[in-house]
């Protein structure tokens, strides 16, 4: 009889131990589950907190005036934003409506807020940054050319420091050549330009050099602001076989004052842009300010992100050029474009 509960109390035992066993596994496992769990959510909540703090921007657009190839640049650019960083950046846009001077306070009240990038739509847009700050990223658009627009000696394109951006230069010889190809017979060009606008001087000496070597004779008419726009505009028609503008920022908000003149006159305009064109030019070399926009909005969002430093982005030219051609001025002066040229699409 004691053998057997010995025999008993020693299974009893044993079956208890098991349990305990048992137990203290599942409590271990329960353990383990739980710190896994916490350890996720903390890390989740970590890299919630680390997106939090760098999905905010927020960009200052400091455009010159609103014209049709600006104001397009500008949306390029927010659009092209807009789809890298979705939700993501704030938009701070001021204009300074043709005055160059008003750039200057509109860069300062940025940088004053210390934002993460400045959009300068325009050179003198460009230049009051580039005056203002030297550690927020700048990226210009709609700037004809850097080197002359920073006073850069033997520029190769690339800025560095906190500068860069897209230009509107199409090629200057190819806008010559235009001027041969729809006036054969042309002997004087006419060069109207703002000489407030470092870039439209650029343009027009380089443009003048293809044609003096062509066999035409030029003549630079430069005006200061819209004030003398009208009489200078005169002379020049008065003058000249053909008028040639460049991508001039003065000229772009004031077309009506040149095809009033010109247009009655039977003096055709080559223009450097396409808004110009269709304001008072026969035919133009044109780039998608738009897309040149776009072009600057990608730029921002790998400065933005941290994945390229502005100092090492060379500035950047519109892919394609078209050669584009007014058909109700053209129609009026009796010109038929030559093979190639596509129709503006008139509003």
């Amino acid at each position: 009889m004691k053998k057997l509960i010995a025999l008993m109390l020693a299974v009893l035992m044993v079956m208890g131990m098991a349990a305990c066993a048992a137990k203290e596994e599942t409590v271990t496992e329960t353990t383990d589950v739980v710190e896994e769990v916490v350890e996720e959510t903390e890390e989740v909540t970590e890299e919630a907190e680390e997106t939090e703090e760098a999905a905010s921007y927020v960009v200052g657009i400091c455009q010159l005036v609103p014209h049709v190839a600006l104001d397009a640049a500008t949306q390029g650019f927010k659009d092209a934003l807009e789809a890298a960083l979705p939700g993501q950046v704030t938009f701070q846009e001021g204009v300074a409506a043709g005055d160059s001077a008003t750039c200057t306070p509109i860069v300062t009240d940025f940088v004053a807020a210390d934002v993460d990038l400045i959009m300068a739509n325009a050179t003198p847009a460009l230049q009051s940054a580039a005056a203002a700050t030297a550690d927020i990223p700048i990226l210009g658009t709609s700037v004809t050319e850097y080197g002359v627009a920073l006073s850069i000696e033997n520029f190769d394109g690339l800025v560095g420091g906190n500068i860069s951006g897209t230009s509107d230069l199409a090629p200057l010889d190819e806008q010559a050549a235009m001027i041969t190809e729809w006036f054969p017979e042309a002997k004087t060009v006419g060069l109207l330009y703002c000489s407030a606008e470092a870039n439209s001087q650029y343009q027009v000496d380089e443009v003048q050099k293809y044609l003096e070597a062509a066999g035409l004779t030029c003549t630079q008419y430069p005006f200061s602001d819209s004030n003398d726009m009208a009489a200078i505009t005169q002379t020049a028609a008065d003058s000249c076989d053909v008028i040639y503008v460049p991508t001039d920022n003065t000229v772009a908000s004031n077309t009506g004052i040149i095809d009033n003149i010109c247009r009655p006159a039977g003096v055709p305009v080559i223009a450097g842009e396409e808004g110009i064109c269709s304001g008072c030019g026969v035919a133009t070399l044109s780039i998608s300010y738009y897309d040149l926009g776009v072009a600057t909005g990608e730029m921002a969002a790998k400065i933005l992100t941290g994945e390229t430093p502005v100092s090492e982005m060379p500035i950047g030219y519109a892919a394609t050029v078209t050669p584009k051609y007014n058909p109700v001025i053209c129609e009026e002066l009796g010109l038929t474009a030559p093979d190639g040229y596509e129709a503006i699409v008139m509003e």
